[in-house]
């Protein structure tokens, strides 16, 4: 009797076992789905013409104290702006590092951005997101961010000049995880003369801004916006894309969409 009660205990525990095996597996396949299928809609979602974040939350926050960097303004410096405090409008432009569409933009309207904020049309602030790291894995558009907030803390105009650097030196493919690399950050900042502070360089290597960069990521979800890039002058919607690519449309398209859709 006490050995058939011994064998009903060692069945019932094996069955108990198999049982939670069997539960964890179903529960790891599901979140394997979840994961692949998430990163799939964001490359779609690239492929089609910008980029889309497919996960609702922004992944947890770096250790370490947060560090605003000087010249951002906004609750905890989460915009990064650019041209005259008292324009009558204003450009927002949301950016993503890591996505090459925001890359074409940049590459093709930055400099028109930045000459027309100098002449007073318009003031900019940047915002950015950095769901592609989530969404492809890696790195790059939180530390490219984290690069760029230790420009915009030594001027505003090297901020400028650096974000323009980073797009142009884009990787051909949005899952290469170039930017994740400190040393290649470094690397870029060479180009923009008198970036390299020591400073600079303390900020990058240590990833001095990263609870800053949390907070800017954040923003991005905070303010219902669905992908990058997204501009708008004074909060009306502009497309920027020419439909070649990742290529934007020319600056003096540009400023007709400006021109039309400003407030008088």
């Amino acid at each position: 009797m006490a050995t058939s009660t011994r064998n009903d205990r060692r069945r019932e525990a094996r069955e108990r076992l198999r049982a939670q095996r069997e539960q964890t597996a179903r529960r790891t396949r599901l979140r394997g789905r979840l994961l692949v299928g998430g990163a799939v809609a964001a490359v779609l979602a690239i492929a089609a013409g910008g980029a889309v974040f497919a996960t609702g939350s922004q992944p947890s926050g770096a250790d370490g104290p947060f560090v605003q960097p000087a010249h951002t303004t906004g609750r905890d410096g989460i915009t990064v702006p650019y041209g005259k405090a008292d324009a009558k409008n204003v450009l927002s432009v949301w950016l993503d590092p890591r996505c090459p569409y925001c890359a074409g933009v940049e590459t093709g309207l930055g400099t028109t951005f930045r000459e027309d904020a100098d002449a007073g049309a318009f003031r900019v602030e940047y915002h950015f997101a950095t769901f592609l790291d989530g969404a492809l894995g890696g790195k790059g558009s939180k530390r490219a961010l984290n690069a760029l907030g230790a420009a915009v803390n030594e001027s505003p105009e090297k901020f400028m000049e650096y974000l323009q650097v980073l797009f142009a030196n884009h990787p051909e493919k949005e899952s290469d995880d170039t930017f994740g690399s400190t040393a290649t950050l470094l690397e870029l900042a060479d180009r923009v003369p008198g970036l390299r502070t020591p400073a600079f360089d303390r900020a990058v290597k240590e990833l001095t801004y990263m609870p800053w960069v949390e907070k800017v990521g954040q923003a991005f979800y905070d303010q219902g916006k669905k992908g990058t890039p997204d501009v708008s002058i004074d909060g009306k919607q502009l497309v920027l894309n020419s439909g070649k690519g990742i290529e934007s449309v020319t600056p003096e398209a540009f400023r007709k969409l400006v021109a039309e859709n400003r407030k008088a």
